[in-house]
């Protein structure tokens, strides 16, 4: 992750990855890969046939039954969402904060972005009464707003938004003529599921939605890029993703063959995927829950994480504090925790937040251990929480935290 300017601190164009697993690979994705390491056929732009089958099946199995020509894969899900972009044309709107890959996206083709205030229950989808808005604000300026972004389980929140919501915004969207494309690279690691509703847009208004799901997410490392994209069963739908082949196709955006076997793999969703998944799920969501903790102790704010590896602080109420270090907004406190804590700790403007507002994401994963051996230690223990090593990595970053409260 590179520094903004120095000077003025300038436009934010490098952004943080996802949050990493921060956990060994598992051994079945490993060995598909290295089977298909000696296969000299390139996978076909869009994904091979044994690709694509496994992505109809992972969304068969959560309700929104797909056919094979209605769905594409890619590097990563930034190619996907770049194809549709450059096809859709117009400008995009997406929530504020954001991940950070989805603006940058949008003015990479020379096309504007719009962030949309989210209720403060949750970040992910815009509150409808602000996306309305936004959208008559931007008309009346002459623009021409085509897209909605939107990510149910968010990056960077780690929030989940409740179903109400999602329908309102989705059908102040969809009344507005807007296409959705929503983000679900993290619908799999909500930390209970039993407990948390999570409604995909395309289960309320299928015509209008095209759901991206990075496997990077819950499936694969991050080394190994894959995403897939479902497109809505119509004649647009079919004529949406044959435009996004052509982008892609000039792109060159096409999945390494050993990546899209362990891809395949892992969306056909074995015993032992399913068992990893379920036991790193639980482990990041404990961890996330003591880190959330130990933000709220040391009298910064943050939403309950629900979903993902990582957390939203906001250390708005240590600004006084902070400001004995030097610290003013957002890339000064993304340098300073860094640096502190020890992990990357990048600041809420590479989200899309306002540079002057003191927040950060944090991620779970350098706090399970730092050599591979107490990684998967902290994966296999029912009381990670206990380890050793994960006590000293949370009483670090506490102190850490707790150290500016008390100035």
């Amino acid at each position: 992750m590179r520094r903004t300017e120095p000077e003025g601190h300038g436009p934010v164009r490098y952004g943080p990855p996802l949050p990493d697993q921060g956990l060994p690979v598992l051994p079945g994705l490993a060995a598909r890969l290295s089977a298909a390491a000696d296969r000299p056929d390139a996978e076909p732009t869009g994904g091979g046939p044994a690709l694509l089958d496994a992505a109809c099946g992972y969304w068969a199995r959560r309700g929104l039954p797909t056919a094979r020509e209605r769905v594409a894969a890619a590097p990563g899900a930034p190619a996907l969402l770049l194809a549709l972009t450059a096809v859709f044309g117009g400008d995009v709107l997406v929530p504020r904060p954001c991940a950070a890959w989805w603006a940058p996206e949008t003015r990479a083709l020379g096309r504007s972005a719009f962030h949309v205030a989210t209720p403060a229950e949750c970040g992910g989808v815009p509150d409808p009464y602000a996306l309305l808005e936004t959208l008559r604000r931007i008309r009346d300026e002459g623009g021409d707003p085509r897209l909605l972004v939107l990510c149910v389980a968010d990056d960077p929140t780690a929030t989940v938004a409740p179903p109400e919501l999602v329908h309102e915004t989705v059908e102040a969207a969809a009344a507005e003529g807007l296409h959705l494309v929503s983000d679900e690279s993290w619908r799999d690691t909500v930390h209970e599921p039993h407990d948390t509703v999570l409604l995909s847009p395309a289960e309320m208004l299928p015509d209008r939605v095209t759901v991206v799901t990075d496997l990077g997410g819950a499936f694969l490392p991050l080394g190994w890029p894959a995403a897939v994209a479902r497109f809505p069963d119509t004649d647009a739908g079919a004529g949406l993703r044959a435009h996004v082949l052509d982008v892609l196709t000039a792109l060159g955006a096409r999945i390494a063959t050993p990546v899209a076997a362990a891809a395949a793999y892992a969306l056909g969703e074995p015993a032992e995927v399913t068992a990893r998944l379920t036991a790193a799920v639980r482990l990041h969501a404990r961890v996330a829950a003591a880190a959330h903790h130990a933000v709220t102790s040391a009298g910064a704010l943050a939403l309950p994480p629900r979903a993902g590896r990582h957390l939203y602080a906001d250390l708005g109420p240590l600004r006084s504090a902070l400001t004995t270090h030097g610290v003013g907004d957002a890339q000064e406190l993304e340098d300073f925790l860094t640096t502190r804590l020890g992990m990357p700790a990048p600041g809420g403007h590479r989200f899309g937040d306002d540079l002057e507002a003191l927040r950060v994401r944090l991620s779970t994963s350098a706090l399970l251990g730092a050599t591979a051996e107490e990684r998967a230690a902290s994966l296999a223990s029912p009381e990670p929480l206990e380890l050793p090593h994960v006590v000293r990595a949370l009483t670090l970053f506490g102190s850490a935290l707790d150290g500016l409260r008390s100035r």
